[in-house]
């Protein structure tokens, strides 16, 4: 499937902004399933510099300066890339039992098994706790199978927990949301992530995008029209597999990754620094995920 995403941001500043130095996670990445046909960016007004960087999840991020008087800042990305289908049946319900995948994490040699174990730490917004260990518990009996376990604690969150965009921001402890047990995607994320990880699961946070449309027959997904959020989860000699807590699915080719870390405070859309600005900007944020065919790609 081929896919054009617009990602547009903007900044209405109360007073000027004489200087502003920012990051942008907002360039998707290729991985084994995705691959990045092209990358059109604007930046608006005229900037002092501009470059793009690999950061040590291997993600790719755009680094940019303006050096003069602005009070609106527009950031402007359209990608182009094409995402293909997963085509193995995943049985959830056969491979490897929890109690084996804690054994493996602890002992095997295995370098992909060996890095992952840095997923089993704690991050800036994702700590473990034994609440969210009690929680989890339920779902990962020692002889289930583990994707099997990890499926059905992202249905619990699905059922248990209620999408409100009006309860939480991006500053909303974990706690809280366990607590109300309400939030967004990138809250569910976290949740899951603080779950599997009290556990003694390595776990990572997916930022990307849905798709806008959904296929015939089929509800639009919670998310679409916005950056969504989700997690991946490791199980040693069976590799990572990513859960969407926010629509109780397995992640798709509707899925679109930008970039993944330990949780969202790796990968924000947009962070920096501005000198001069005054209080509370305004911020607009608008995304377009369009599918399309390869003829209108090719002809641009």
């Amino acid at each position: 499937m081929k896919y054009r995403i617009h990602h547009s941001t903007c900044y209405k500043y109360a007073l000027p902004v004489s200087h502003c130095y920012n990051l942008a996670y907002v360039l998707p990445r290729s991985t084994e399933r995705q691959r990045v046909e092209n990358i059109e960016i604007k930046l608006s007004p005229a900037i002092s510099s501009q470059s793009q960087h690999l950061d040590y999840f291997g993600n790719r991020f755009l680094q940019f300066a303006i050096e003069k008087d602005h009070q609106e800042l527009k950031v402007s990305i359209t990608s182009e890339l094409t995402i293909q289908e997963n085509t193995s049946n995943i049985n959830l319900d056969f491979g490897t039992p929890c109690a084996y995948v804690k054994y493996l994490l602890k002992n095997s040699k295995d370098w992909e098994t060996l890095c992952a174990r840095e997923f089993l730490l704690d991050s800036p917004m994702v700590q473990q706790h034994p609440d969210l260990a009690e929680y989890a518990t339920a779902s990962f009996a020692d002889d289930r199978p583990f994707l099997s376990a990890v499926m059905d604690l992202t249905q619990r969150i699905f059922n248990d927990f209620t999408y409100d965009p009006n309860f939480s921001d991006v500053a909303t402890p974990l706690a809280e949301v366990l607590k109300h047990k309400r939030g967004v995607c990138q809250d569910f994320a976290h949740l899951a992530i603080g779950c599997l990880r009290s556990l003694g699961y390595p776990a990572r946070y997916v930022s990307g995008y849905l798709e806008t449309l959904p296929p015939p027959g089929k509800e639009k997904l919670v998310g679409a029209d916005a950056s969504h959020a989700w997690f991946a989860v490791y199980s040693p000699g069976e590799g990572w597999y990513e859960f969407d807590p926010t629509n109780n699915t397995l992640t798709s080719a509707q899925h679109v990754t930008t970039a993944w870390g330990r949780d969202y405070s790796d990968v924000t859309p947009l962070k920096g620094v501005i000198f001069g600005g005054g209080i509370s900007p305004q911020l607009m944020v608008s995304v377009d995920v369009q599918r399309v065919t390869e003829d209108i790609i090719q002809g641009l």
